[in-house]
């Protein structure tokens, strides 16, 4: 279900949920699932339509299943203005990077 929300509110939901994601809160399939059904009210044939993948490998990444090559993780967050980088695995060190200090 597509909620309906201004620019600010998506950036600030996007700003939200990219911190969940970066502190190990959700998975990327999880982020990516989020967005893309209460977002954009898509469902995933559309939204692998979309981006320009098949629908099995939309899956795959939104049940965190396989391992797609960056490229594929930079198409699917596109539409959101989002790519895929280098994030500490420790929730302290991405803290850290998140607000500038140590817990």
């Amino acid at each position: 279900m597509k909620v309906e929300m201004t620019e600010e509110e998506k950036q600030s939901l996007l700003l939200d949920l990219l911190r969940q994601h970066i502190l190990g809160e959700i998975s990327q399939g999880e982020l990516l699932q989020y967005l893309r059904k209460n977002v954009l009210g898509m469902s995933q044939t559309h939204y692998a339509e979309l981006v320009g993948i098949s629908r099995r490998t939309l899956t795959d990444i939104e049940q965190n299943k396989g391992s797609q090559a960056q490229g594929i993780i930079d198409k699917v967050f596109k539409p959101f203005g989002v790519k895929s980088s280098l994030a500490p695995i420790q929730p302290h060190m991405a803290c850290y990077l998140l607000v500038g200090k140590r817990e």
